[in-house]
């Protein structure tokens, strides 16, 4: 039941991600989408962990945090830059008290420049995982 935890929080964070892709592909946002778009960025980062949590725990790690979890991960090459996915939590746990609009527009280039393409890395290392197994 492990082994089929962690692959069926993997194919909802596919999911997500594929939702966060193509709010990331927009090139306007209004307000509303703003909103939408760091909410699908928070939604997919919390499976994220959450997926490289199970996996870990499969592997007999044991993980109790996302910053646990985050660093576990990096020492198994999981992950590749410890510091930003750090960086990436608490801008994760800011994110989730946005209710301005300079903090908001921020939030849409750490999304876009930033956090996107190292979920990707991550997303892909996790498929190349499930394809092993």
């Amino acid at each position: 039941m492990p082994d089929m935890r962690w692959k069926l929080r993997f194919e909802n964070l596919k999911q997500a991600f594929s939702r966060l892709e193509a709010a990331c592909a927009q090139e306007k946002y209004s307000e509303l989408e703003l909103a939408g778009l760091v909410q699908t960025y928070e939604f997919t980062f919390e499976l994220c962990w959450k997926t490289l949590k199970d996996l870990l725990t499969l592997e007999g790690y044991e993980v109790n945090s996302p910053r646990e979890t985050l660093r576990k991960a990096f020492e198994m090459s999981l992950i590749d830059d410890a510091d930003r996915w750090l960086n990436a939590l608490d801008s994760r746990n800011l994110l989730s008290h946005v209710y301005d609009e300079q903090t908001a527009k921020q939030a849409l280039s750490w999304i876009k420049n930033e956090f996107m393409p190292m979920l990707s890395r991550c997303v892909a290392t996790l498929h190349e995982r499930a394809e092993k197994e």
